[in-house]
């Protein structure tokens, strides 16, 4: 059975902005002895569901200001946390976090909770494994909003501001997520920072934390690389649902040059929603933007 540390449930008490209630999945195929936590808000019967992926090095609170646009509109919620991540288990051996790992884990979870019409919600990690998904269940997906992420591909130059935040993350084993939280959104009040620390009482728990900034594809044949290009070749020429792009144009790593590059590859994209003052982790400024996005999505 694979090792794996619990953050213990007082440490999510009281977050702000986020009185959601926990949902788990103890029973997800191929993860046994591991239990995952989403977020399911909005009407189990509802037509669509809004998936919502989160990146690095945060977690489904990401969401708790984009959830609300989508239940107001009547439709579903759901905001899994990796592996790793948030309230999920975290496995304690860093070589079990993978590019496949992380994936079939989303699919099984897809899968589980037999999630149809589904608008792809993604940021960051959220869209480099999110991204893949349709490949093995494309009758599922409907509908895409993608910000500030980008595909793996392993044959694209990897940009300066990612090789230089790889690099901090390899000299920084114990990443204080609060400080680097509290940096990239000026905005964020202290209790919100510490809340995207709550999953990390200390650098036990950060095993998939340090794992994903290695994980990006940076050669054609690294993990995860082959299985991007096919997706970046079914987004360019199969892909029928409805897209909006949103990008925080100040972030220095998946900003404005790298989703340039990724809307003409996504087919019918439509001009971005450009959040001026929005940075990484854009859905921070979700009031900015859900309005416009959410008249583009329905």
């Amino acid at each position: 059975m694979t090792e794996a540390l619990r953050t213990p449930e007082e440490r999510f008490a009281d977050l702000p902005g986020f009185a959601f209630a926990p949902h788990y999945c103890g029973d997800l195929r191929g993860y046994a002895g591991l239990r995952l936590h989403y977020v399911d808000e909005g009407p189990r019967e509802a037509k669509r569901t809004f998936l919502c992926l989160h990146g690095e090095p945060s977690w489904s609170y990401l969401y708790r200001k984009v959830i609300p646009f989508i239940t107001a509109a009547g439709h579903r919620a759901v905001a899994p946390d990796f592996f790793g991540f948030g309230r999920s288990d975290k496995p304690v051996e860093d070589a079990l976090y993978t590019f496949e790992f992380h994936r079939a884990a989303l699919l099984a979870f897809v899968v589980w909770l037999d999630l149809r019409d589904i608008t792809l919600v993604c940021q960051d990690w959220g869209g480099l494994i999110g991204l893949t998904l349709p490949l093995d269940m494309t009758e599922r997906f409907t509908a895409l909003l993608v910000m500030n992420t980008t595909l793996g591909t392993g044959d694209q130059p990897l940009s300066q501001g990612f090789i230089a935040w790889r690099a901090w993350c390899a000299a920084n084993p114990d990443m204080p997520v609060d400080k680097l939280m509290a940096r990239a959104c000026p905005m964020l009040r202290p209790e919100e920072a510490a809340a995207y620390a709550a999953p990390f009482p200390d650098r036990r728990y950060k095993a998939g934390v340090r794992r994903f900034p290695q994980l990006v594809p940076d050669s054609p044949d690294a993990g995860g690389a082959a299985l991007s290009r096919r997706a970046r070749d079914w987004w360019e020429r199969q892909w029928s649902g409805r897209s909006c792009m949103v990008i925080g144009m100040t972030d220095p790593v998946l900003g404005p040059p790298v989703m340039r590059a990724l809307a003409p590859l996504i087919r019918n994209c439509p001009p971005p929603i450009e959040v001026a003052e929005g940075g990484h982790f854009v859905p921070e400024w979700a009031p900015l933007f859900m309005p416009q996005a959410m008249a583009a999505l329905i």
